[in-house]
């Protein structure tokens, strides 16, 4: 049936945490079950209360909630996704098996956190004597379930390894006044405090390097990735970058000078490129796959993994977890709900 196909359509297309699958799991069981929604083909109506739905939840499923733009959330009832005439099949189709398309959306979600697992079990497992770079990239990349996400893979890779490194180098930047107009210290001296951490007495300070990651973006995003607190900000890419998008990194990010991170075969495509527009100047340097492959070999060398190894697995494990959901709480969820995986067949 239609519907179907549109279901696994955006089950295909979602990252790990299947937001919008949610939400249609809770339309269809609300309108099952609790007797709110009166009629399935005016989603003007559950539109924004369906998302309060899939957000309690995610939150206790996942421990996170959907967090993209609000156009991006509403894109879920659009044609080319799921449009009320198909999810009023669907969920026609839910009422006569018994909630069977809840439960079809819930084990997908429970087969996603799997493959979540099978990662993070290889990280967490890791030594700097066996852990690959590459084995760590393949498990996103030969699942279909995770190859959605493999962006968030490379920014988590790339902020563990930078953020490593700066910390191990030890890099400190000053913050000073100099020969400020006298004035304007004395005058603006609360601000001074408060934004500066300086003062009339203290006009310099010591502080460590640090690299901030943004975290968890829209699929849509194509902005700022990382920042960093001594200058340059930090964009990983992983798909071809064209004129156009180009042209959008500029305008996301204010920084002086971007650092570029992408793979291999997109190096000369967007040196050419940026080449041609007005932000060339801005950028510092373009960083490939290659490039991390080497830093990470060095790391976990002989000369270098009881300083730099370990730390960096740790780094690693920690962005992770704050990327992606690692929970035991589906299968309490699908028991209390009764989500059996046995006949879970939509075309019936």
């Amino acid at each position: 049936m239609n519907s179907k196909a549109a279901l696994d359509n955006i089950i295909k297309k979602s990252r790990v945490h299947l937001y919008k699958p949610i939400q249609i799991a809770e339309i269809l069981r609300h309108y099952r079950l609790k007797g709110d929604i009166a009629d399935i083909s005016d989603f003007n109506s559950y539109r924004n209360t369906s998302k309060k739905w899939r957000d309690e939840i995610s939150k206790q499923i996942l421990g996170r909630v959907c967090t993209s733009s609000q156009k991006f959330q509403d894109n879920l009832f659009e044609s080319n996704a799921m449009p009320p005439k198909l999810l009023k099949e669907l969920a026609e189709f839910n009422n006569r098996n018994e909630g069977i398309v809840e439960a079809y959306i819930y084990h997908q979600l429970s087969n996603r956190l799997s493959m979540v697992f099978e990662a993070f079990e290889y990280i967490n497992k890791a030594k700097p004597q066996t852990f690959d770079l590459d084995e760590l990239l393949k498990l996103f990349i030969s699942k279909p379930g995770l190859k959605r996400s493999i962006d968030k893979v490379y920014e988590i890779i790339v902020y563990a390894l930078f953020s490593t490194l700066i910390r191990a180098l030890k890099v400190e930047i000053t913050l000073s006044i100099n020969r400020a107009n006298k004035d304007i210290l004395i005058d603006f001296e609360e601000f001074v405090e408060l934004v500066l951490g300086l003062s009339k007495k203290r006009k310099s300070v010591i502080i460590p390097a640090k690299l901030f990651r943004l975290g968890a973006t829209n699929a849509a995003d194509r902005g700022l990735d990382m920042y960093a607190n001594f200058g340059p900000a930090v964009q990983v890419k992983h798909i071809t970058l064209s004129e156009e998008l180009a042209e959008d990194v500029s305008d996301n990010i204010s920084a002086d000078k971007i650092v570029l991170v992408c793979l291999d075969g997109e190096a000369n495509v967007i040196k050419k490129i940026t080449k041609q527009l007005p932000f060339s100047n801005r950028i510092q340097g373009i960083i490939t796959l290659s490039d991390l492959r080497d830093w990470y070999g060095l790391c976990f060398s002989a000369k270098y993994r009881k300083i730099l190894g370990n730390y960096l697995l740790n780094d690693l494990k920690t962005e992770f977890l704050s990327e992606f959901p690692l929970t035991s709480n589906i299968a309490p969820f699908l028991t209390e709900r009764g989500y059996k995986s046995d006949n879970l067949c939509l075309t019936k």
